[in-house]
């Protein structure tokens, strides 16, 4: 678990990174955490574990050929960012990047967690 703890500070250091996780979508738990603040960041990935189910399987009804790159929420003042993991060793899992809108740039931060995911050992 090493690597994770440094991925997900390497994540925090992102420009406006307010909190990061990586979360297995099947089961909604967390495999680690960083950040956060006020925000439960538990509680806030395993909510976004419904969205990521829904998307995969609306891809799943269109018969997509196709997979996730990233979902992007956007609030008043925040992004959330969802990334599925592709690596062999990912599969089933997802990273959640909450940033904050006035101190981050939304394309290098996803440049950033893209990097961040292939070197991620899980």
């Amino acid at each position: 678990m090493g690597n994770l703890d440094v991925a997900l500070k390497n994540a925090m250091g992102i420009d406006g990174a307010i909190g990061v996780a990586l979360v297995d979508y099947n089961s909604g738990m967390t495999l680690g955490v960083a950040g956060g603040g006020d925000v439960d960041l538990t509680i806030a990935a395993a909510g976004n574990t419904d969205v990521v189910r829904a998307k995969m399987r609306t891809i799943e009804m269109l018969k997509l050929n196709d997979e996730i790159e990233d979902i992007l929420i956007t609030l008043g003042s925040q992004y959330h960012l969802i990334r599925p993991l592709t690596g062999r060793n990912g599969k089933g899992l997802f990273l959640y990047l909450m940033l904050s809108k006035n101190r981050s740039n939304l394309a290098l931060a996803r440049h950033q967690l893209r990097s961040l995911e292939a070197s991620l050992e899980v």
